[in-house]
């Protein structure tokens, strides 16, 4: 069963300082705060709560609990992935476009050097058909 339709069918939600967060607004979190509610402090809290319930058994069965924490921490891990890949997605569009904006400034500057070099009777003839 995918994550979230598990976070939903279980009403999942994650304790935090401020009180209960849903799934859904882990996506309003954002990645990092050194101070307040983040979604980096979120999993590492998650981790931490792991990597105190000891070694994984093979044999033994996961406690509710414990599949329940793991089911957050995955949950979290996946929100801070994409929101990893659309941010740099966003610098990656905004490089592109402050790239494509220096062409044409270039390209501005190239036909204004052109027009220039024109003689005085070129350039009236050109005015003349516009």
């Amino acid at each position: 069963m995918e994550i979230f339709e598990q976070a939903s069918r279980l009403k999942l939600r994650f304790e935090t300082k401020r009180g209960c967060i849903s799934t859904e607004d882990l996506w309003d979190l954002p990645l990092s705060n050194d101070h307040g509610l983040s979604l980096d402090n979120l999993a590492k809290g998650l981790n931490r709560k792991l990597k105190e319930e000891g070694e994984e058994s093979f044999v033994v069965p996961k406690s509710q609990e414990s599949s329940i924490l793991s089911l957050q921490f995955e949950l979290v891990k996946h929100v801070i992935k994409v929101k990893i890949e659309e941010r740099d997605a966003k610098e990656q569009a905004l490089k592109k476009k402050a790239k494509k904006q220096k062409i044409r400034e270039i390209i501005a500057d190239k036909e204004d050097e052109t027009l220039k070099n024109l003689s005085e009777d070129e350039l009236r003839k050109m005015l003349d058909d516009l």
